[in-house]
């Protein structure tokens, strides 16, 4: 069996409201929770676990980067909902282009955060 991605787990401070971001902003499917997780499915049966971090033991949640390749119709109603709902998004990682979206890589791409503040980032293109 070639080795294929399968889980990971996603730092929060309210797992519900993240999943929720996640599960408006891409469309993602709801899978069955269990113990601390709340957990989302992506395409190709890629779990996505939110786990509530203790702040008694982690005061601040180290940010990590998440990106989703996504479909230009996907693109187009996740890039609406950031921008109804008024989420601040950037075209570059270095937020220097606020508001926009970048033609990178012969795609489209956007970055933003998620509740817990994680910096995720939404492609057209794979970069390979």
């Amino acid at each position: 069996m070639p080795c294929t991605f399968n889980h990971t787990i996603v730092a929060a401070r309210d797992r519900s409201e993240s999943a929720a971001f996640f599960r408006h902003v891409f469309e993602a499917a709801e899978a069955p929770s269990w113990g601390p997780f709340t957990n989302l499915m992506l395409d190709g049966g890629v779990l996505i676990q939110f786990a509530d971090l203790p702040t008694d033991v982690f005061p601040e949640i180290q940010n990590q980067h998440y990106a989703f390749l996504v479909d230009d119709d996907l693109f187009d109603r996740a890039h609406a909902r950031l921008v109804d709902g008024g989420v601040e998004h950037w075209a570059d990682p270095q937020q220097q282009r606020p508001g926009e979206i970048n033609h990178g890589h012969g795609g489209r791409g956007v970055y933003f955060r998620d509740p817990a503040g994680h910096f995720l980032e939404m492609i057209t293109s794979p970069y390979v």
